[in-house]
């Protein structure tokens, strides 16, 4: 058997280095996903570039208007409230949500029983649809028959009752702890996989020089996970900067736009307003900011990873 398993094997290193060697080989695979990224995304990426350059209602032939959508966005107060809303989502997402993920993360790969059932219970709300999970909490933040508000005058805290989606200093906040609870989970199964993968020797070895509890976690876990945390935050980062659905389905932007952000401010110009050359303008000011974002992100995780080594 054995000389017949080494010609296969030597049979079948030849044939792969016959296929690599191979230009159509490389068409074949190549192609597909390349006609695949051109049709999705190269081609809608442009096309809006060129829309935003016109005034167009969806109907009509667009009107070549060059920058002046552009112009707009600048001198709209509205669209700055949904660039600062944005902003306070990705700051939400980096500076509040994923260090909460790695403490819950180390506390949940700590667990000797149950592990199974807490691994479960944070991934849950992740496979709901985002629809699902703004209905279920606009009934915890409704103002008479609500969840929160129930809780809050059970404990002698009726002060602090408010109408949470319909207050314009509670709305978006509202609609940030929602999102965070929805993709929370997602991101704990993905650290708590990178905890489990580490080596169990290095944590012995940590633990043998005196590295324990959070120290061991400061010390040795956090440091080996960190391309996961960077990964973590990244998609935080553009997750921040797709939100919509949630918006749309808990305010719809409200009350008085306080908890628009560029996606939802975008949606309503082109299929409420129908100036669908702002808002593709403001499309493409979304997808150069979040370049932008991707990139600063990344210059910082280089930079940090080299100061470390």
């Amino acid at each position: 058997m054995a000389p017949y398993i080494l010609a296969r094997e030597s049979w079948w290193i030849t044939h792969m280095k016959n296929i690599q060697r191979n230009y159509w080989a490389y068409v074949i695979f190549v192609v597909p996903a390349l006609l695949i990224y051109v049709t999705f995304y190269l081609y809608p990426l442009f096309q809006s570039l060129q829309y935003s350059l016109t005034k167009w209602n969806g109907i009509n032939d667009p009107v070549f208007v060059g920058l002046s959508n552009f112009a707009k966005a600048i001198s709209d107060e509205q669209f700055w409230v949904s660039f600062k809303n944005n902003i306070y989502f990705v700051l939400f997402s980096v500076f509040i949500q994923v260090p909460f993920i790695v403490f819950i993360s180390i506390i949940v790969s700590s667990a000797k029983r149950f592990l199974n059932f807490y691994k479960l219970t944070v991934f849950l709300p992740c496979i709901l649809s985002t629809a699902s999970i703004g209905v279920i909490w606009q009934f915890i933040y409704s103002p008479d028959a609500g969840l929160l508000n129930q809780l809050l005058t059970a404990v002698g805290l009726e002060s602090w009752k408010r109408i949470w989606l319909g207050d314009e200093a509670t709305a978006f906040l509202s609609i940030l702890l929602t999102n965070g609870w929805q993709w929370t989970g997602f991101y704990i199964v993905l650290v708590l996989a990178a905890i489990f993968a580490i080596p169990k020797e290095m944590l012995e070895a940590g633990e043998m020089d005196g590295a324990t509890g959070w120290r061991k976690a400061w010390l040795l876990t956090i440091p080996l996970i960190r391309p996961v945390i960077m990964v973590t935050l990244l998609l935080s980062i553009t997750g921040a900067m797709k939100a919509l659905d949630i918006i749309l389905i808990m305010t719809k932007g409200g009350p008085f736009g306080s908890s628009e952000v560029m996606a939802s401010y975008m949606y309503k110009q082109a299929y409420t307003i129908n100036d669908f050359g702002y808002a593709n303008a403001i499309a493409v000011i979304v997808s150069l900011f979040t370049a932008v974002l991707s990139l600063i992100f990344q210059y910082i995780n280089v930079k940090t990873r080299e100061a470390s080594e």
